[in-house]
């Protein structure tokens, strides 16, 4: 096949004036390095497009390709992750992973919650906060955990996220409100073993590749994930498999139940924590996970699972193109 290739590189914005912390989410050359030579060692030809407005201008040159293999997360708003598929879906190109309904839903944690919350999957009681005003009126025991609504690789978590008076709640509320300008989200915290698991699939096809516990070293941010964590995660962060049994069972069934509820295809994450009785809950979604080799979570959890790179993007090639089959026999029978 012929695949197109779209992601935002950091290098690209940083060079326009973007600070690294704002461009913590976009992928670096070694990525799409590794990106693209897996896709070439699977027999693949590769055309690197890059972020949405350099796709644009090539659509409207008229090229064309059998399939886009998309990472790419977009700039601002709550659909900046939504743009490439919906463009790519005004002109009907296939492409991996979740589509602009999903992307934006997911993004928007708070939506994400409500929604699976709807359809009965557990998750943490939560308020959405747009002004201090707000942040005063939040009815929740504490202590509360508290991060903006639409951002990713944990920016704007840190030690101070886990509150535990009204006081650090109006300060850290107003911080992220200043910082981020979009709501926070408060949710009453857990405070169990975080796990995230990696899924593959859609629908009644999705299944659970393996399930990661998050354990913080010493001189980490205890009982959060937070931003600094994750960045250091070799000095600060231990992941392990969680092994077959009742915890592991129930813990992939949420996750899966997140996954199929919210329409999330091909491959991706979620992330799974435990309240104080041990029962699992939702946290928060991930349809376009990171797959930097030996960093991303998924690649590190097909990795301990005996799941090479090159392997882990075929899988997703597979599930991709099951998926595109299914749908055309669907259409083909309307």
């Amino acid at each position: 096949m012929r695949i197109g290739f779209t992601y935002d590189l950091k290098a690209d914005y940083v060079a326009l004036g973007f600070s690294e912390h704002a461009v913590a989410e976009f992928d670096t050359e070694v990525t799409i390095d590794a990106i693209s030579g897996a896709l070439h060692a699977l027999g693949h030809d590769v055309v690197r497009i890059g972020h949405v407005k350099a796709l644009a201008a090539r659509l409207v040159a008229g090229e064309r390709w059998d399939l886009v293999f998309n990472i790419a997360e977009g700039v601002a708003g709550f659909g900046r992750e939504s743009q490439v598929p919906a463009l790519l879906e005004a002109y009907s190109i296939p492409y991996t992973f979740s589509d602009p309904l999903v992307c934006a839903l997911t993004l928007h944690k708070g939506m994400a919650k409500q929604v699976a919350r709807g359809y009965g999957v557990p998750t943490p009681d939560f308020a959405l906060v747009t002004t201090p005003a707000d942040a005063a009126a939040v009815a929740l025991p504490f202590p509360l955990f508290v991060k903006p609504v639409a951002e990713g690789t944990s920016k704007g978590v840190t030690a101070r996220s886990l509150v535990t008076s009204r006081a650090a709640l109006l300060e850290v509320c107003a911080e992220l409100l200043a910082e981020y300008r979009e709501p926070v989200l408060v949710e009453e915290f857990l405070s169990g073993r975080e796990f995230t698991v990696g899924i593959l699939g859609t629908g009644a096809d999705a299944r659970a590749l393996a399930t990661l516990e998050v354990v913080l070293k010493a001189g980490a941010d205890a009982a959060v994930y937070s931003y600094r964590n994750k960045a250091q995660w070799r000095d600060l962060v231990e992941y392990k498999l969680l092994d077959a049994g009742a915890l592991r069972r129930d813990v992939e069934e949420v996750a899966l139940a997140t996954w199929k509820c919210l329409g999330c295809r091909d491959a991706g994450r979620v992330d799974v924590r435990l309240d104080a009785a041990g029962q699992p809950q939702m946290l928060e979604v991930n349809p376009l996970a990171g797959l930097t080799p030996e960093h991303s979570d998924l690649p590190i959890m097909a990795a301990l699972v005996g799941l090479g790179f090159e392997a882990l993007i075929g899988e997703i090639l597979r599930c991709t193109q099951t998926r595109l089959a299914a749908e055309a026999e669907s259409a083909a029978a309307a």
